[in-house]
């Protein structure tokens, strides 16, 4: 397969997760694998699932390996026939069976929390909130940043989990809040390092945990009510134009080494049972989480984004 994929030289990558991640990963890749270059595509997810439609639709096959925020792209994918049944030898060995696709479709490449956060400049530990509940205190009235569904498949899945637990209503009480719209769900953290809001009501925890790591005057909360997990997808494609190095690629992805950067170096999550939880971060096992089905996500999700999109005008 290596020499095949040296021939081939290129990979084609389609990333949801955050550019600087999906860069690092494709070095270490370049790194291990001298002669095969990786072109990383990043775009929030619900952008990628619509490209790689654009794209299958037209015959255009570009994509070799495609990362998602939004589990029920996967679900999509594999009724068309899109994608490929290839299963790393890791993810057979070390993933728990709830974490990948019966066929070897596609697999959890790594996962982690939406939060509520804060700048501790701008709030006191004391009087921050800790739960969703308490992001309609008036106080908060234009204070609070969010991610958009429409844009970040992280937001979608939060905004299905917080609408099944908490209503509708809550995320009508929460825009009467002025909330400060952005896209993705790494935005909402650099609002708050900056100073530009003194809370978020969603966004991913790691970047916070980095931020903080850094001196920022950041701090995760981890809401009463649950914290969203979102799990990150793998896939190699159909009619993908490097079919070697798409699957040498994804072996890599799911490997030890590239688990444990991900973990380290970005307080991703893995299911990889051989790797260490990252120092000092609060381990998923110890914290109430909120999982979505991503067949009623998938369901769901054009409801989901066209009612936010009216609750909230934006």
């Amino acid at each position: 397969m290596i020499e095949a994929a040296r021939e081939e030289g290129k990979i084609s990558y389609y990333a949801a997760i955050e550019l600087n991640v999906a860069e690092r990963l494709g070095k270490m890749f370049e790194a291990k694998y001298p002669g095969i270059a990786v072109r990383v595509e990043r775009s929030g997810a619900e952008r990628i699932f619509q490209r790689i439609a654009q794209e299958q639709g037209s015959g255009i096959h570009a994509v070799d390996v495609a990362n998602s925020t939004d589990a029920a792209h996967y679900l999509d994918w594999k009724k068309n026939g899109w994608l490929a049944p290839y299963l790393p030898e890791d993810v057979a060995k070390h993933f728990p069976a709830d974490q990948f696709d019966p066929g070897g479709l596609y697999a959890t490449s790594c996962a982690w929390l939406e939060t509520i956060g804060y700048n501790t400049n701008l709030v006191k530990r004391e009087e921050a909130p800790k739960s969703y509940a308490d992001l309609l205190d008036p106080k908060w009235q234009g204070k609070i940043v969010k991610g958009h569904p429409g844009y970040s498949g992280a937001i979608l899945t939060t905004t299905f989990l917080l609408a099944r637990e908490l209503g509708w209503p809550y995320l009508e009480k929460l825009a009467q809040q002025k909330v400060m719209q952005v896209q993705s769900a790494g935005d909402p953290p650099k609002k708050v390092m900056l100073g530009e809001r003194a809370v978020m009501a969603d966004g991913n925890d790691y970047n916070l945990v980095l931020l903080k790591d850094q001196g920022k005057p950041v701090e995760v909360v981890y809401p009463t009510e649950g914290s969203p997990l979102i799990i990150v997808q793998s896939g190699v494609f159909q009619n993908a134009p490097n079919p070697n190095a798409a699957r040498l690629f994804q072996s890599f992805f799911f490997s030890v080494e590239a688990q444990q950067m991900l973990v380290d170096e970005f307080a991703h999550r893995s299911f990889h049972a051989l790797v260490k939880e990252r120092a000092g971060q609060t381990p998923m096992s110890s914290l109430k989480l909120l999982k979505a089905d991503p067949a009623e996500v998938q369901a769901q999700s054009e409801e989901i984004k066209a009612r936010y999109s009216k609750v909230f005008r934006v």
